[in-house]
């Protein structure tokens, strides 16, 4: 026989386990690199990559919205400071565009946050190496 507080929690239970997967990143490092992937706050998906290269890192970004012709503004980070910014169109044939920089490789973690917007869309993707 089920109680009204087990019958409570089970309901909560099934709510949550569709939106813990709404929004997360998955990662993966191949040697140096770290990749993470994830969504936006629509149906766009976003990917970043950090690699060392050469006493630098090599940071890609890309946002992929299946829709050619958008303008996204973007913004990339690195540990906190604006390291480049500007505007990419989506393009063919995939509908998405990519972003790469090389940065100095700080002492320590370095961390990097791309941030694309278009239309009221929100992209933020992360990744520390």
């Amino acid at each position: 026989m089920k109680t009204p507080a087990r019958t409570a929690v089970a309901v909560l239970i099934a709510l949550a386990v569709p939106v813990a997967g709404v929004g997360a990143a998955h990662a993966s490092g191949g040697g140096n690199d770290v990749t993470r992937r994830g969504s936006c706050s629509g149906s766009t998906d976003w990917k970043i990559k950090a690699k060392p290269d050469n006493g630098r890192i090599e940071v890609e970004s890309e946002i992929d919205s299946n829709h050619n012709g958008q303008t996204w503004h973007w913004v990339l980070r690195h540990d906190g400071d604006v390291a480049a910014r500007g505007s990419s169109t989506t393009r063919g044939p995939s509908g998405s565009f990519s972003v790469s920089r090389r940065t100095a490789n700080h002492a320590g973690a370095d961390s990097f946050r791309f941030r694309a917007t278009h239309a009221g869309e929100v992209c933020v993707a992360r990744v520390s190496l």
